[in-house]
């Protein structure tokens, strides 16, 4: 396709090419790229990369060999723009061949230069000798004394000291003519072990043709998907438990977890965590027929047929689908910071995406680096939370309705309440005007205490003893220590059945419980109320079990 100048061109790896057909390339370039842009998701990221080109008039190859070997190929996609008419033509990403090594071949030639090597060390050894042995004559040798002990002319001297420094020169130069070309060989020799040891290449090349009509500056923009990389939320959730002119409120500062091990150094870059899943497709899974039917009973097998053991397994009539578990790094940040810039929100009807200010760095080592993206303010409702038949602690927790247009995904939780750590927690997934609750630690001025009053496991019957009973009694007792109210609430289970012989019965001695299934879960009853200051209330709950007389009953928890 082609289009005027400054308008984009974009073309994908796969296409029909029909007007580069009889093209052919006159030119290969060498392109280098920079990562500009990144966008993680909770499941991989979208990269984007910039070429900046001189090109030459007419059609050229852009090679950029600085691509990562794990990028989905078939994601790629390029735009450009330039000065001139700018035509992009076919894609193709590969990975660059290593040049072939002939083993023996270099063998061979390192064993030639270790034998020249070992040669000249001789030389050089052979120099050094010599050099050593005139040193010791001139040493060894008075001048000017003759065989009887008579003086020596003055020629002679002279022809004696010319003789030792001529033997000592040729010597020196001997050996720096030798070291010089040993450097030389142990260079070679050095590059010959490089080719030897050669790995794969560990990037991949991407070639895109382009045709202009006069040579231009273009820059190019190259976007693709890689999988190993990912976003995990976090949040601080910091809640201020008001006073008497004070309502409660609670701050929740959503944080993005990010980590990458793409190969790749995000260095500089845009950021931008996205709640797109890429990993989960398109559409639906397509579900198969379910087949209600008897047992087949199998066929007798003839004599030298194949055994059980050697026909292929058969297929599983439905495949589970389970999202993949990420380990999470906690993160220590018991000390108030400064303020944190915070992500621009992109908000669309099925999608999030956060902007992070600035430039961020990531390199592929690096660990995970934690980003402020959102936060939010709202007032919280507060009440006290015990389940004394587990913990007798009272926890105090905060709801509040979540507003915000972007859903909440779950993800750990630091909490602090009144500007001191106490602790950690999970949230759960919320979309919009979902009651949100979290707990914040516990409250020390409200005390629990749970007492057994009865437990009795006897038989009923009038006269004939027909069922086996197992009945209970508890009371609960609630202190409020605060100067002020409090919303209080106190879980206990009842015993559920699911199978008709077993009859589980509240007793008329139980306070009648405000709320029964509560989070839908069968059995977990609930009393709440307002407790006044230096309130004490008390709580029974009293339930019977009968059962047959010939069976066993055990009381375990739901799976």
């Amino acid at each position: 396709m082609r289009i005027t100048a400054r308008c984009l061109a974009t073309t994908s790896l796969v296409l029909v090419t029909t007007a580069f057909a009889s093209s052919s390339w006159a030119a290969e370039l060498d392109a280098t790229s920079a990562i500009d842009t990144v966008t993680v998701y909770p499941d991989g990221a979208t990269v984007t990369r910039v070429i900046a080109v001189d090109l030459p008039s007419g059609d050229s190859t852009l090679i950029a060999k600085d691509f990562p070997l794990g990028l989905d190929t078939s994601s790629i996609r390029v735009e450009g723009e330039g000065g001139a008419k700018l035509t992009i033509g076919t894609i193709d990403a590969r990975t660059p061949r290593a040049a072939p090594v002939n083993l023996p071949e270099l063998d061979k030639r390192i064993e030639a230069l270790n034998d020249q090597r070992a040669d000249l060390q001789g030389a050089i050894d052979s120099a050094n000798a010599r050099r050593k042995f005139a040193e010791h004559f001139a040493e060894a040798s008075p001048a000017g004394i003759g065989d009887k002990g008579e003086a020596r002319p003055i020629a002679e001297w002279r022809t004696a000291f010319a003789t030792v420094g001529e033997e000592i020169a040729s010597a020196d130069t001997a050996v720096r003519d030798a070291t010089r070309k040993m450097r030389e060989i142990d260079r070679q020799i050095g590059q010959l072990e490089i080719e030897r040891k050669a790995k794969p290449p560990s990037k991949l090349e991407v070639r895109m043709d382009i045709a202009v009509p006069a040579a231009t500056k273009a820059t190019l923009r190259v976007t693709y998907n890689v999988r190993n990389a990912r976003w995990l939320p976090l949040y601080d959730a910091r809640l201020d438990t008001g006073a008497k002119d004070r309502k409660p409120q609670l701050e929740l500062v959503r944080r993005a977890e990010v980590t990458q091990s793409t190969g790749e150094d995000w260095s500089n870059v845009t950021l931008g965590v996205s709640t797109v899943r890429i990993g989960r497709g398109g559409s639906a899974p397509e579900l198969n027929s379910l087949v209600a039917q008897y047992p087949q009973v199998p066929k007798p097998r003839a004599l030298g047929s194949l055994s059980d053991s050697a026909m292929p397994a058969a297929a599983p009539m439905q495949r589970k689908m389970e999202a993949p578990a990420y380990a999470s790094r906690s993160r220590e940040d018991l000390a108030e910071r400064a303020e944190e810039q915070q992500a621009v929100a992109e908000i669309g009807d099925f999608q999030a995406t956060y902007k992070i200010p600035g430039r961020v760095s990531l390199a592929p080592a690096e660990g995970a680096k934690s980003l402020r993206i959102a936060s939010m303010t709202v007032p919280a409702d507060l009440m006290v939370r015990a389940a004394p038949v587990m913990d007798p602690t009272a926890f105090l927790e905060a709801s509040f309705k979540q507003a915000d247009d972007t859903s909440l995904l779950p993800g750990k939780v630091a909490i602090y309440r009144d500007g001191t750590f106490v602790g950690r927690g999970k949230l759960s997934a919320s979309a919009k005007d979902d009651i949100v609750r979290l707990g914040f630690g516990a409250d020390d001025k409200v005390r629990i205490e749970r007492a057994v009053l009865k437990r009795n496991e006897g038989s009923a019957g009038l006269l004939v003893t027909t069922s086996k009973t197992d009945e209970r009694s508890f009371k609960t007792t609630i202190r409020n220590g605060h100067d002020f109210p409090i919303k209080i609430a106190i879980e206990d289970q009842l015993p559920v059945s699911e199978n008709e012989d077993i009859l589980v019965e509240m007793l008329p001695a139980t306070t009648p419980p405000t709320a029964s299934n509560i989070r839908d879960r069968r059995g977990v009853l609930e009393w709440s109320f307002d407790a006044k200051p230096g309130e004490v209330k008390d709580i029974n709950f009293a339930w019977r079990i009968r059962w047959p007389k010939d069976k066993s009953m055990v009381i375990v928890p739901a799976g």
